[in-house]
């Protein structure tokens, strides 16, 4: 059991606030153990370790926002959107025109958007006053990835769906993969559904590693298939914090795609297989790169405490080589630190944020991505973005709650769960990261 991120999830959940008081589904605040309180580095909990041969570091997390009125009838909208069966439908790429989300066909990507969008807001499948509504969409995803056929990379027959023509075919597996990641530590209390998760999940991993190509992209179709890439790239991370079996090697020929993405010196973003749209290509390169980049300026900041380095000491390859890492991964978490300060300075770039120029499900998802990149880094810049986000999503709000797009994903379903998620990336722990104190520590 992956008792560590059991334990940090649930710590997360104690700090719903609004969204706890209205739905009851946190009785008390837990004390927090994801981070010491008598030090600037993060936890060194460990986890069980057995197939992911690391220990969990977490990264530290800001103290949450409160859910506000307006994300609230968001989520009110997403109650309402489920369908019967437990799902969420996107609707057809052929009939974008069809907005009522119980006019169209629930798809496994959709379905998964929408519950892990509640999961993050403090919603439990076994714990809540409507804790239906996820454990529901829990088992209708579940289902869906038991019925696929072992080979292949899809888990549904279901086709052009508006994820899967705009980020790729192979979206339904990734988005499935990240919320059963998301949701298996609130499932101990149902050791049956616990144990079907884990099959899914690992069945889900399974065929994204087999479907990776050689520049560990997933580039396989759609308009923006750089998109289905970052996505399959945080379904491998999470599989990795979930205390999954993950290939390590493929994961990090993923995190190297990623970074292909950005040019730390330039500033230039690579939007080949992103539609040509610079925000999808720089928001995967800065999620990909958030890891190393945390890690590289934790790692300086230890090599000061143990006087390696002088106080004020910069980030670079050479530091991080007296800090204790090896040339290869100094020059690879240098070269992610670089990144993350280049697309940090971008989001001062009104231009860079109006992606496609006006706002489609691309965008909202990649306002996702760089949410998730800023709370796994930290910094000051955190509060900026989220503020900015905040004001932003809470003006162009529908009457109903939902939020749509304008061009491309217009769905609200999957407009709303991903306005949900930009706005919530501070409740969750995004990525494992990896024991740094033991690397960088001193050989005798």
């Amino acid at each position: 059991m992956n008792t560590y991120r059991t334990k940090a999830l649930h710590a997360c959940a104690s700090t719903v606030g609004i969204s706890a008081l209205l739905f009851g589904c946190v009785s008390a605040r837990e004390p927090d153990v994801r981070v010491k309180t008598d030090t600037s580095r993060t936890d060194t909990s460990k986890t069980d370790t057995s197939k992911s041969g690391s220990s969990l570091i977490s990264h530290k997390l800001p103290e949450p926002k409160p859910i506000s009125s307006f994300m609230l009838k968001g989520i009110e909208y997403l109650v309402a959107a489920q369908h019967q069966s437990g799902g969420w439908g996107g609707g057809s790429h052929s009939h974008q025109e069809i907005t009522d989300p119980h006019a169209v066909k629930a798809d496994p990507a959709t379905t998964a958007f929408a519950p892990m969008a509640r999961v993050r807001a403090g919603h439990r499948p076994l714990e809540c006053s409507q804790k239906e509504v996820v454990l529901r969409g829990t088992k209708f995803l579940i289902a869906v990835v038991e019925d696929a056929k072992a080979d292949g990379p899809k888990i549904t027959d279901l086709e052009n769906t508006q994820p899967q023509i705009k980020l790729g075919p192979y979206i339904d597996t990734s988005m499935a993969s990240q919320f059963l990641s998301r949701v298996l530590p609130f499932l101990e209390q149902d050791a049956a559904l616990k144990k079907r998760a884990e099959a899914a999940l690992d069945k889900c991993l399974k065929k994204i590693e087999k479907s990776q190509k050689e520049d560990g992209s997933w580039n396989h179709g759609g308009w923006a298939p750089g998109l289905q890439s970052s996505m399959m790239n945080q379904a491998l991370e999470l599989g990795d914090l979930a205390g999954r079996s993950v290939s390590k090697d493929q994961l990090e020929k993923s995190r190297a795609y990623q970074r292909t993405n950005v040019n730390a010196a330039t500033g230039e973003v690579t939007s080949d297989a992103s539609a040509g749209v610079a925000l999808y290509g720089g928001a995967g390169g800065q999620r990909g790169a958030a890891k190393d980049s945390n890690e590289a300026e934790l790692a300086i900041k230890f090599a000061v405490e143990q006087g390696k380095l002088p106080p004020e000491a910069p980030v670079n390859e050479a530091n991080l080589k007296i800090a204790g890492f090896k040339s290869e991964v100094a020059a690879q978490k240098a070269q992610a630190w670089a990144q993350n300060e280049v697309m940090t300075r971008k989001l001062d770039d009104e231009n860079y944020l109006s992606g496609f120029g006006n706002n489609g499900g691309e965008e909202f998802i990649s306002f996702m991505m760089i949410s998730e990149s800023m709370v796994i880094t930290g910094g000051k810049k955190w509060d900026d973005w989220t503020g900015k986000l905040h004001t932003m999503f809470e003006k162009i709000q529908n009457k109903d709650g939902s939020w749509n797009g304008h061009h491309c994903i217009t769905s609200p379903v999957v407009c709303t769960a991903a306005a949900l998620l930009c706005l919530t990336a501070d409740r969750d722990v995004h990525v494992r990261l990896d024991d740094l104190a033991a690397i960088t520590a001193d050989k005798k």
